[in-house]
C-alpha cells in the first residue's frame, strides 16, 4: 500500500519535528525515526488497527505523545494528521474530506 500525507498533516509533523530539534539537538531525528517507523508498520499492517468512531484508524507512537490517524481509500493510506494526544481532541477529522 502506498502511503500520502495530506498536506496540512506533513506541515504539522514538520513544526513537531523542528520543535523536538530544537529543544535537544538529535530528538528531532528520534521523532522523524519513530513516524517513519510507524508509517512503515500502518503500510504494512493497515487493517489491524480498529476503525474508530468517525471511520478513522489510529496507531499511537510509542515514545512521544502523538498519534497518526489515517484511513485506507483504494490502495492508498492516508495520513491526516501527527497529532498530540492531550491537546485538542479530534481537531483534524474534517480534513476526511480533503482525501482525493
Amino acid at each position: 500500500m502506498n502511503i500520502e500525507f495530506l498536506d496540512e498533516a506533513r506541515l504539522e509533523f514538520l513544526e513537531v519535528l523542528s520543535f523536538y530539534e530544537d529543544k535537544q539537538a538529535g530528538l528531532g531525528k528520534r521523532f522523524k525515526a519513530e513516524v517513519d517507523k510507524s508509517a512503515r508498520w500502518i503500510a504494512s499492517n493497515p487493517d489491524l488497527l480498529r476503525v474508530r468512531h468517525g471511520g478513522y484508524r489510529r496507531m499511537n507512537l510509542r515514545i512521544f505523545p502523538y498519534y497518526i490517524p489515517y484511513i485506507i481509500k483504494g490502495d492508498t493510506i492516508w495520513i491526516l494528521a501527527v497529532a498530540h494526544g492531550h491537546r485538542k481532541p479530534h481537531y483534524w477529522i474534517y480534513r476526511k474530506g480533503q482525501v482525493p
